[in-house]
């Protein structure tokens, strides 16, 4: 690829599955694996609990594993972390610094994702200052973020209406709730308790990707 030329971040849909920080080492490693086999093509590495030397060695391990699944990484709230892997994206919440400082940093190819709650000029603003996708939520209880109120589908609809996405719905969203979350206007439905919870990923992860009409195994 000629160095000079602009490429455009890829953009989530369908399944955008989040490590749950229940699961370290081995175990989350293995979850994860078995989630790519079966057809993952997005994952969120968040983790706001371990020390920075344990979440670096996973990052690199999480890496490792996308890159053999052609998968896309994204990093939560850690702009150092994604700026030390070659191709890892970054997404960043209320309180984890400027979406404009981030992509000024990030370059103009890397996946840089923003949460933007209910609040529609919070995701005008995140995407004009580069945001590549803006997520919503939490659309339902959440046990994930139980202190966060659930806003509902609408919000999804209002957002496609004013032109405003990709968009990404997150929060208490099970396989049975996917089809009224896509149908009101989410571009990718951000999972973690429903696919890592399950006794069987793999097979989770394939309902998923048979619903939302993405490729697996």
């Amino acid at each position: 690829m000629n160095p000079k030329t602009k490429t455009t971040p890829p953009t989530p849909e369908g399944l955008y599955l989040i490590t749950p920080e229940r699961l370290t080492g081995i175990a989350l490693l293995a979850s994860v694996e078995d989630a790519l086999v079966a057809g993952v093509r997005w994952l969120q590495y968040r983790d706001k609990q371990n020390d920075s030397s344990l979440r670096r060695a996973t990052a690199v391990a999480l890496a490792r594993l996308c890159r053999q699944h052609s998968a896309q990484l994204v990093i939560n709230d850690d702009l150092e972390l994604a700026l030390s892997l070659d191709d890892a994206g970054l997404h960043l919440g209320r309180d984890d610094g400027s979406v404009a400082d981030a992509r000024a940093q990030l370059g103009p190819d890397r996946v840089l994702g923003a949460s933007c709650y209910g609040d529609l000029e919070r995701a005008h603003d995140a995407l004009a200052a580069g945001a590549s996708y803006v997520a919503f939520g939490a659309i339902y209880a959440s046990a994930s973020k139980p202190a966060a109120p659930p806003i509902g589908t609408a919000v999804l609809g209002d957002a496609r209406a004013a032109g405003l996405g990709p968009r990404v719905a997150i929060g208490g969203i099970t396989l049975e709730r996917a089809a009224d979350t896509l149908s009101a206007g989410a571009d990718a439905v951000a999972v973690i308790g429903d696919v890592f919870d399950a006794p069987d990923i793999g097979r989770r992860v394939r309902e998923w990707c048979a619903l939302t009409g993405q490729p697996h195994t």
